[in-house]
């Protein structure tokens, strides 16, 4: 199913994009991004229930017309060799489908689970890193196979491959700058893709009350305590003022994107509840190609 033309463009049909890949090559980034772009997203999904997910949003909502789906190698077996059969039944329900499948180096995804210290889904039981990611890409070579299109992403970083996935997919619903806002945590270093960094470590820091540590500033009760907040409200005002002022002198140029990064501490509380509200201020205004991205929380 490789097409040497590549995708068309998403016309009338409603469209269904399945996300599928390596663990730790890029999907759960690509699928937050098209959830950015208003698509409903949803991760995980056993590939049998396909046909069954666009009916029912279709039955809830007639006007949603954009879905993408996660499907990895925590699906069983006998689902990903019947990939093409789940992909027919959802072109019997009237949408345009496309397999997207992200692969990944073992070098590179060797280096990213050491990075991370996450666990490989396939390594339990005592498996070796190296020996899960070999049978994964076994098990997963069906899906990659019947792809529509492969992203390498061995060596994009998650702004390039946030990038990647708006122009390979043909969704940027405009041309022109593309912004994303980041929160990291000072004690893992700066975001090498960064072209404005703040510091938010000089303002009131919501880990100091039990009730919020746990929860991140993407949570109401953290929003809250900073809305609340005159320093980090006047932070905002500024930061927007700045904004608002300098980001049309990128427009034009050769620049497609700007990254701008908020820090703070531990990266989960100040820094993230600025990204979001600093993305929000920035599509109030008008400007549609606005992402995020938690470089702590992923």
């Amino acid at each position: 199913m490789n097409t040497e033309d590549g995708p068309a463009p998403v016309g009338e049909k409603p469209m269904l994009i399945v996300l599928s890949g390596l663990s730790g090559s890029g999907k759960s980034v690509a699928l937050r991004t098209l959830e950015d772009l208003d698509f409903n997203c949803v991760d995980n999904l056993p590939a049998a229930l396909l046909p069954e997910f666009v009916r029912s949003v279709l039955a809830r909502n007639h006007t949603h017309r954009r879905l993408a789906v996660g499907i990895d190698v925590r699906n069983r077996d006998i689902e990903m060799g019947q990939m093409p059969e789940w992909l027919s039944a959802v072109g019997a329900e009237g949408f345009d489908h496309r397999l997207v499948f992200f692969d990944t180096s073992d070098q590179v995804l060797l280096k990213r689970y050491s990075d991370t210290r996450r666990r490989h889904p396939l390594s339990r039981g005592g498996v070796p890193l190296a020996d899960a990611i070999a049978l994964e890409r076994r098990k997963m070579a069906p899906v990659r196979a019947l792809a529509d299109r492969v992203i390498d992403t061995s060596e994009l970083n998650v702004h390039q491959l946030r990038r990647q996935v708006i122009t390979e997919l043909e969704m940027q619903s405009t041309p022109g700058l593309s912004v994303l806002f980041e929160s990291f945590a000072y004690k893992r270093g700066l975001p090498a893709d960064a072209d404005f960094v703040f510091d938010a470590r000089v303002l009131p820091n919501p880990y100091w009350d039990a009730r919020l540590r746990p929860l991140s500033g993407r949570d109401a009760a953290v929003r809250d305590y900073l809305d609340a907040q005159p320093d980090v409200q006047r932070f905002l005002t500024q930061i927007a003022t700045f904004l608002d002022e300098w980001l049309p002198h990128f427009e034009g140029g050769t620049r497609s994107y700007v990254t701008i990064a908020f820090g703070c501490t531990g990266g989960r509380h100040r820094s993230v509840y600025l990204a979001e509200r600093m993305a929000a201020h920035v599509r109030e205004g008008g400007r549609e190609d606005v992402l995020t991205f938690h470089r702590e929380l992923e």
